[in-house]
Parts: C-alpha cells; structure tokens; sequence
C-alpha cells in the first residue's frame, strides 16, 4: 500500500522490517498536521514524527485553527487531541468528514487523547477517527498507529447518520443474517 500524495507520486515506500517489527517507512513526503492546545504535547509529538522522518509537520492549537490550516495544505494525515477550548476533537473529525468545503474527507485521522474510558473511544470511532492513542503517547504507540493507517486502511462507509472509516475491525463469519447496510430502509408502518 502506498499512500498518494497531492501530486499523485507515492509518499510512504515499503523498505526493510524496522526495529518495531514493522516495515520502515520513508516519511519525508508525508504531510502530518497536529492538533493540541498544549504546546508540549505538540512539541512531544512533533519530536517523534521527525524521529520517523517526517519533515513536513504543520501545527494548530484549536480546532478552527486546524479546520483552517487542513484547507489550505490539505495534509496527509492528521494527529488530533480531543478536548481543546471552542472546537472539540470530535467536532473537528465530523466536520472533516460530512462539510463539503473539506478538502480531502478521506484523511486519515489519529485520535490522541488522556481519555481511556470505552465510551470514549466508541465516540471517537463514531465520529469517524481511524486511530485512536491514549495519552502519554509511547513512540511504538504512534508508530504503530501511523503504519495501521498506512498498511491496513479501512474502507470507508456512508450512510444517513455516518460517514468514516468502517466501524467493523473483526473479519468474522459468525453473523449469518441479512447484511444492514444493503437492506432497504425499513418503513415506519412494520
């Protein structure tokens, strides 16, 4: 798998098995945007992306900041914080996904937070994030999280009330019944 960059050339090569046990990357084409109101945890993840290689990192500190800068560079992947002042995580994710001014609704997004809870993490998956990292962040953690995004990508779902990356993680053939997202709607009279 080869992620596509603006000008369609290829961003991330496959290389050699990297000291995680996963193939290395060659990120120096890859455009990351951060998104933190904390200007440590920014520096902290800036760190590791340049550690991986990556070179072109843009940052925000709100929300709108990041819905501002995500239209005018049109980032590759984006590393999202989840509570910031005005705009929320979640919010941003929705917008990126459903508002027809963003460029790209298909970008993969890492949500990062100190929310551990389940309830937290089905928000965030609802809302349309790929990934999800709970805070404080481990350098295996997001290199992991950054190749999952690259080498498994999910297929992408649309329907009344979603739109993001398939909810459905197991490749399982336990469910035997109709499938829900090919049935017709039913009607309000059964």
């Amino acid at each position: 798998m080869q992620i596509k960059l603006n000008d369609n050339e290829p961003a991330l090569l496959p290389g050699r098995r990297g000291r995680w046990g996963m193939s290395d990357y060659q990120f120096d084409r890859l455009k990351v945007l951060v998104v933190d109101d904390n200007v440590h945890m920014r520096k902290l993840v800036t760190t590791i992306l340049q550690a991986f290689g990556v070179t072109q990192i843009l940052e925000a500190d709100s929300g709108e900041r990041a819905w501002a800068v995500l239209r005018e560079s049109n980032p590759d992947v984006i590393i999202l914080d989840w509570v910031m002042e005005g705009m929320s995580g979640v919010e941003l994710i929705r917008m990126i996904r459903t508002n027809p001014q963003a460029p790209n609704p298909f970008v993969p997004v890492i949500m990062l937070t100190g929310h551990t809870s389940l309830e937290y993490v089905r928000q965030a998956r609802d809302a349309g994030s790929n990934e999800f990292i709970v805070k404080p962040v481990s350098v295996k953690t997001m290199m992991s999280r950054l190749v999952a995004v690259i080498e498994h990508p999910r297929p992408y779902v649309r329907t009344v009330s979603f739109f993001g990356p398939c909810r459905r993680r197991r490749n399982t053939n336990e469910y035997h019944g109709p499938e829900r997202r090919s049935e017709a709607p039913r009607q309000a009279a059964e």
